[in-house]
């Protein structure tokens, strides 16, 4: 009875591992993870495989087995399937079915009126720096200014998220220039 005991043990931990699994490439598929849970994955997989040399003497914990392995090869192929669409750029995320586009608007109203006054702070230190250096010319207009810092954001964007961001003046180098750090 020990050994159907333990047996029974495994094959929850095992479960457990699958749901958790599942939930890690569903955190992955919407962009919440960066990483695909490869090793996770891996390790379900020789645990299963284990479970396959195995003689399973008892009914219903075979039946069990079979239905956990099935399962997650069930899971495998649906994750290899959304891999694949993700390498080709033909997946979508569908994260909420809210109505997203009115907030979105309120939001980039807010973010243009604050980026326009810190893109127009920054033009002022910037001259303020270039005069200070000797440099002659005002240097870029707050348009431009606003238009560099519209791009650094989105290249922050693409590469680490949704991460805050914030724009000094660097003056360590021979001329003033605009520095970019995200903040924690």
């Amino acid at each position: 009875m020990d050994e159907r005991r333990q047996l029974g043990q495994e094959l929850d931990e095992i479960q457990q591992q699958i749901k958790k699994l599942e939930i890690q490439y569903e955190q992955y598929f919407a962009g919440i993870e960066r990483r695909e849970p490869y090793n996770e994955r891996k390790d379900i997989a020789r645990q299963i495989r284990h479970f396959t040399n195995r003689h399973i003497v008892w009914t219903d914990l075979k039946f069990r087995y079979q239905s956990i392995a099935s399962r997650f090869m069930s899971y495998g192929q649906y994750w290899d399937r959304i891999l694949r669409l993700i390498d080709e750029g033909k997946y979508h995320r569908h994260t909420t079915k809210l109505n997203t586009t009115a907030l979105a608007i309120r939001a980039d109203r807010t973010k243009n009126i604050d980026s326009k006054a810190e893109a127009a702070k920054l033009q002022q230190e910037l001259s303020r720096a270039r005069n200070t250096y000797g440099l002659s010319g005002d240097g870029p207009s707050a348009e431009k200014v606003a238009d560099f810092l519209a791009a650094q954001r989105e290249k922050v964007r693409s590469r680490y998220g949704d991460k805050p961001v914030e724009f000094s003046i660097d003056t360590s180098g021979e001329k003033p220039r605009i520095k970019v750090s995200l903040t924690k």
